[in-house]
């Protein structure tokens, strides 16, 4: 469901995004779901749902320069490397992953897990879109990846992922998940 309203206050539409809305992508374990974009938010802030499959790494540590990342825990247990200190949140919980700092995120548990990932400034859901159009064309190699997210400001260190994965039982798969 998608309504729009006209707000007698503001200058801009007013909408509800359903449970069901917004353009959809994959990324191996990991999942996108567009909620509201920088063109929708005045550039202040990108919205999007990742759903995640069970122990799934969701990206190797990296760092933005241009956006902070807020992460609020819907399902599942969530855990995050944040410059070296792990944390874990739980339903409820939300995680901070300010600009410039090293960090990464996963399913920490044995079921699904959904955060909500507020981004901002908005612009980074961008490579969001990217990623998931070159994963479902099989065209998602670490090389490229680390390329495109450099186009978007941020390094990305492709050696922490097998120390991730060993350390917090994950796995991690860059195209779309096997069905």
């Amino acid at each position: 469901m998608f309504i729009e309203k006209e707000s007698a206050m503001a200058t801009t539409a007013t909408r509800i995004v359903g449970p069901r809305d917004g353009k959809l992508g994959k990324l191996g374990g990991i999942g996108v779901r567009f909620m509201v974009g920088g063109a929708e938010s005045g550039g202040g802030f990108a919205l999007v749902e990742h759903p995640m499959e069970p122990r799934a790494l969701a990206a190797p540590m990296h760092r933005h320069s241009r956006e902070d990342e807020y992460s609020f825990v819907l399902e599942g247990r969530v855990g995050a490397d944040l410059g070296g200190e792990i944390v874990y949140g739980e339903v409820g919980d939300l995680i901070f992953k300010p600009r410039g700092q090293w960090h990464t995120f996963w399913n920490a548990g044995d079921g699904p897990a959904r955060i909500l990932e507020i981004i901002s400034p908005a612009g980074f859901e961008k490579f969001f879109d990217t990623m998931s159009e070159a994963a479902g064309r099989g065209e998602l190699d670490p090389p490229s990846m680390a390329a495109l997210a450099a186009e978007y400001g941020t390094e990305v260190d492709l050696n922490s992922v097998p120390r991730l994965l060993a350390a917090h039982g994950l796995t991690f798969a860059m195209g779309p998940s096997p069905e």
